[in-house]
């Protein structure tokens, strides 16, 4: 999934949440940019290579918006980075693992570690085998499962739909739960 929409269902999920528990304005955030980060963390090797070296903008650009195969050339030292990186940070075993350790340091669940989760989750079924099918079992096995495209024109158009429309549905519950029925 594009990171727009990542970031927009955490911020969705953020507001469910958030009409049965109060979570402060430094969670939503923290977890908002938990669910962007996998898709984030990965550019910056190439984002070093372009500041302190030799690369170029045009090839970070290139790289973030690449169909699989058209990627553009990359020192190999930088693509084992961004490529790990970018398995590292879709690992369901490696989410757990920093869950865990999170978890025995503060002996409770620290919420914005959900905005990850939901991206793995996401991802899993948002990328097909054709188009960057996501290491969910990542260091065991890089192989993905083969899911949707999100790039498929339907499925963009359906997510941000249902988007538009669990949009709509939290502002109109909300004036409800306000008592704000409107004029």
């Amino acid at each position: 999934m594009d990171i727009i929409a990542h970031t927009l269902w955490a911020a969705v999920g953020a507001a469910v949440v958030h009409r049965r528990r109060r979570l402060s304005q430094t969670t939503v955030v923290a977890t908002l940019i938990l669910a962007a980060l996998p898709d984030v963390l990965h550019l910056l090797p190439i984002a070093g290579w372009w500041l302190f070296s030799d690369g170029s903008f045009a090839a970070l650009r290139g790289y973030a918006v690449a169909i699989p195969g058209q990627e553009p050339g990359l020192p190999q030292l930088v693509q084992l980075w961004s490529h790990h990186l970018h398995c590292v940070m879709h690992s369901a075993p490696i989410a757990a693992l920093a869950t865990l350790l999170v978890w025995g340091l503060r002996r409770s669940l620290w919420f914005p570690l959900l905005g990850w989760w939901s991206h793995i989750v996401i991802d899993v079924f948002t990328h097909s085998a054709d188009y960057y099918a996501v290491p969910v079992l990542y260091p065991f096995t890089e192989r993905g499962f083969d899911g949707i495209a999100w790039t498929t024109p339907w499925f963009m158009v359906a997510n941000y739909l249902a988007l538009a429309a669990v949009g709509i549905w939290l502002l109109a519950s909300r004036r409800s739960l306000h008592g704000c029925n409107g004029p």
